[in-house]
C-alpha cells in the first residue's frame, strides 16, 4: 500500500514512518508543513493519505483543508486524519465531504499499533475508521434528538457502525448473534429516518443522518 505522511512533529513523523514501513507499506512522500501537502499529494497519488490535522506554519487546520481539496482534485483519495484531541467540528467536515474512505482518529491511538493499522487499512479499502472518542462526541452532542429513541444495545451498534465495523466485528464485540446485529441496524436506520436500503457507505450514515437532524435541530431554537 502506498502512503504519503504529512505529520508536523518529526520525532512523531518519523514514528509513523518507520511503523508503515515494517509492516510492509511504501511510504512514498513525508511532509512537515501545511503547503507542502497537497503538491505532495498530486504527484504521488497514494492509496491512503495519513495528515495532521495542525500542521506548520499556522497551526490550525492545514491537514484538513489540505484533505478536503484533495478529494476534490483525486476523487475518492483515502485520507485518515490525525489530531492531538477529539475536535467534532472538524470531524464533522470531513464526514460532510463524504463518509467513504475517510478517517479520524486521536494521535494516541497510533500507539496502539493494531488499531492503527487495522484502521489505515479500512480506510484505504473505501471505509470508514472514527476513533471512539469522536464517535463518543457525535453520539452525544444534543438532548431530544432521534437518537433518544434507540435502545442502549442499539446505541452500543451504532457507535461500532460509525467506528467502521462490519456486521460479524459487531456480533463478536458485543458477544451477540450476527442476525441480531442486521436487526438492530434495521433498527436504527428505521428510527432516524434512514431506508434501509442505503448501500456503500452506510456504516457512518446513522450517524451522519443523526449529526445533521441535531444541526437543524439547533438552527430552529
Amino acid at each position: 500500500m502506498r502512503v504519503v505522511i504529512a505529520e508536523g512533529n518529526a520525532l512523531l513523523r518519523q514514528g509513523i514512518v518507520l511503523l508503515l514501513s515494517s509492516a510492509g507499506h511504501d511510504v512514498v512522500g513525508v511532509v512537515g508543513t501545511g503547503p507542502e501537502i497537497l503538491p505532495a499529494l498530486l504527484e504521488h497519488r497514494p492509496d491512503v493519505a495519513v495528515l495532521d490535522l495542525r500542521m506548520p506554519p499556522e497551526f490550525r487546520d492545514e491537514g484538513l483543508r489540505a484533505a478536503l481539496e484533495a478529494r476534490q482534485r483525486i476523487p475518492g483519495l483515502p485520507v485518515l486524519v490525525l489530531s492531538r484531541c477529539v475536535e467534532e467540528s472538524y470531524a464533522a467536515k470531513l464526514l460532510a465531504d463524504g463518509a467513504r474512505g475517510v478517517g479520524y482518529l486521536v494521535k494516541d491511538r497510533v500507539g496502539r499499533v493494531d488499531e492503527f493499522l487495522d484502521a489505515l487499512e479500512r480506510v484505504a479499502a473505501g471505509g470508514t475508521a472514527l476513533d471512539p472518542a469522536v464517535v463518543g462526541e457525535l453520539l452525544t452532542r444534543r438532548r431530544d434528538s432521534p437518537l433518544d429513541l434507540l435502545t442502549p444495545r442499539e446505541r452500543e451498534v451504532l457507535a461500532l457502525m460509525a467506528e467502521g465495523y462490519d456486521n460479524v466485528t459487531i456480533a463478536k464485540t458485543l458477544v451477540i448473534a450476527a442476525r441480531s446485529v442486521s436487526k438492530h441496524i434495521g433498527n436504527i436506520f428505521l428510527k432516524l429516518r434512514l431506508p434501509p436500503s442505503d448501500s456503500g457507505h452506510r456504516r457512518v450514515l446513522a450517524v451522519l443522518a443523526f449529526r445533521n437532524n441535531s444541526q437543524a435541530s439547533g438552527s430552529s431554537h
